[in-house]
C-alpha cells in the first residue's frame, strides 16, 4: 500500500513514517501543498495523509482540487483543528474521513483500513490464484491455508503482482510500489527482491511462477 503524507512538522512526519512502514506502507512525505501537487501527478497513491494547517494554505484547499479533478483517492484529513465545525467542514470539503491530533496509530491504521474498503472498490480483499493467497487487508499471503512468510519488500512486490496478475508489471511501476520517492534504489535491489521471492513461491509449491519480461518487467501467472 502506497501513502501520501502531507506534513509539514518534520517530528510528526518522521514518527508517522516510521509508524506505517512497520505496517508495509510505502511512505511518500510532502511538507507542503505545492510539494504535494506535485507528487500527486506522479500517481499510484492508495490513500492520502493530509494536515490542515501547511505553510502555503490549508489542506482543505487541496481536497478541492482533487475532487474537482474527479481525482477519488481516500483522504484523511489529519489536523489539532479537532472542533466540530472543524470535522464538518473537512467531510463536507470532500475528505473520507477526519482525525484530530493527538491520535493513536492504531486508529489511524483502522481509519485507513476504513477508507479503503468503500463500495467503489471492486477488488477481492483476498486475492487467489493457483494456491496462492494474499490477503490485501492484513498484507498476508498463504498457499492453500498454509501462512507464507515473506519479508516486507518481498511482500510488496507480491503483493503488486497480485494486484495486476495476468498482466505485465513494468519495472518502474514495481519499484514505486515498493520504495518511497525518498528511498535509494541500487541497480540490482529489485531483482534480488523478486529472485529470493520466485524461489520461496517454489518452494512452497504455490502454483505460480513469476516471468521476467526482458526488457519490461515481471509477470505473475498460474504454472501451466
Amino acid at each position: 500500500m502506497r501513502i501520501l503524507l502531507v506534513e509539514d512538522e518534520a517530528r510528526m512526519a518522521a514518527a508517522l513514517t516510521t509508524a506505517l512502514r512497520k505496517y508495509d506502507m510505502v511512505v511518500d512525505r510532502a511538507a507542503s501543498l505545492s510539494e504535494a501537487q506535485a507528487v500527486i501527478t506522479e500517481g499510484g497513491h492508495d490513500a492520502i495523509l493530509l494536515d490542515r494547517h501547511l505553510p502555503d494554505g490549508d489542506g482543505l484547499s487541496l481536497v478541492a482540487q482533487l475532487r474537482a479533478r474527479a481525482v477519488a483517492t481516500p483522504i484523511i484529513i489529519l489536523t489539532a483543528k479537532g472542533e466540530l465545525s472543524e470535522r464538518i467542514a473537512g467531510l463536507d470539503g470532500g475528505a473520507d474521513d477526519y482525525l484530530a491530533k493527538p491520535f493513536a496509530v492504531d486508529e489511524l491504521l483502522a481509519r485507513l483500513r476504513a477508507v479503503l474498503r468503500r463500495p467503489a472498490d471492486l477488488r477481492s480483499r483476498v486475492m487467489r490464484l493457483g494456491r496462492l493467497g494474499f490477503d490485501l487487508g492484513n498484507s498476508e499471503a498463504d498457499v492453500e491455508g498454509r501462512p507464507l512468510d515473506l519479508p516486507r519488500r518481498e511482500r510488496l512486490v507480491l503483493e503488486t503482482l497480485m494486484r495486476r496478475m495476468g498482466r505485465t508489471v513494468v519495472r518502474a511501476a514495481l519499484e514505486a510500489a515498493v520504495y518511497a520517492l525518498d528511498e535509494a534504489v541500487q541497480p540490482n535491489t529489485l531483482d534480488t527482491h523478486v529472485s529470493r521471492l520466485r524461489r520461496k513461491l517454489a518452494e512452497a509449491d504455490a502454483g505460480v511462477q513469476i516471468h521476467s519480461i526482458r526488457g519490461v518487467g515481471y509477470l505473475l501467472r498460474c504454472v501451466s
